[in-house]
């Protein structure tokens, strides 16, 4: 049995304009000056406290905490109003897909977002009883943590040797390594390419094409860190 554990934004979901506009309207209504999409980009991943602390520089981790629960309201009453759009990326559905008809492969999620927030990006697209484990910035520390990954390799009884993280930030490459899992990097989200090899990716997809051919040579290797398919 083989586990491939998704990142959510940036890698499944396009979120980045919806994250990115509620994020500046939590912080104005703070009276913090507006970030811009480039530095928000660079945060996309971590936990919102963590996130938060690293985007809005000088506060505490309690000011951090605060800042974070403005932006869970602002996301909140975008969803309410209707505002929220997380689309998948173009042929990211058909591979979680066909990965789900895979007999062994487990497929699990590893996000930054909420409990509620992922399974509302799952749900809205039909996803949600493929994904057999899920974690969240509820349930464990932040990327680059390693304990995401470890507790979703213990719940389906899979070894991290036998695991592959999809993430587009170099927060998921490092988590990979931290939990002795491959890392996949791909090349439509947060991170270049080259911050993703040097975060520990084994190698960057370039499209959702080529990450279905990644998956497909790593599953049919064996089980190694490396990045090398035979």
């Amino acid at each position: 049995m083989r586990l491939v554990l998704f990142d959510c934004d940036g890698t499944i979901a396009d979120s980045f304009a919806v994250i990115c506009s509620t994020m500046r309207d939590a912080l104005v209504r703070q009276g913090v000056a507006p970030p811009s999409d480039e530095a928000i980009h660079r945060i996309i991943g971590l936990s919102l406290p963590e996130a938060m602390h690293r985007l809005v520089g000088g506060i505490s981790m309690t000011q951090a905490q605060e800042l974070a629960e403005r932006y869970r309201e602002s996301f909140r009453a975008a969803r309410q109003a209707g505002l929220v759009d997380e689309p998948l990326y173009d042929g990211m559905a058909d591979l979680v897909r066909q990965l789900a008809q895979q007999h062994d492969v487990v497929i699990g999620m590893v996000t930054g977002k909420s409990r509620i927030g992922a399974r509302n990006v799952l749900e809205a697209h039909g996803l949600e009883d493929l994904f057999q484990v899920v974690r969240t910035a509820d349930d464990c520390p932040s990327k680059p943590d390693p304990a995401m990954v470890l507790e979703c390799c213990e719940a389906v009884a899979v070894a991290p040797a036998r695991t592959v993280v999809v993430g587009d930030a170099s927060f998921d490459m490092a988590m990979a390594s931290a939990a002795g899992a491959m890392g996949l990097g791909v090349a439509w989200g947060a991170c270049t390419p080259e911050q993703l090899l040097q975060a520990g990716a084994a190698h960057v997809a370039e499209d959702v094409a080529h990450l279905e051919l990644l998956l497909h040579n790593w599953a049919g290797a064996p089980a190694s860190r490396t990045g090398t398919f035979s």
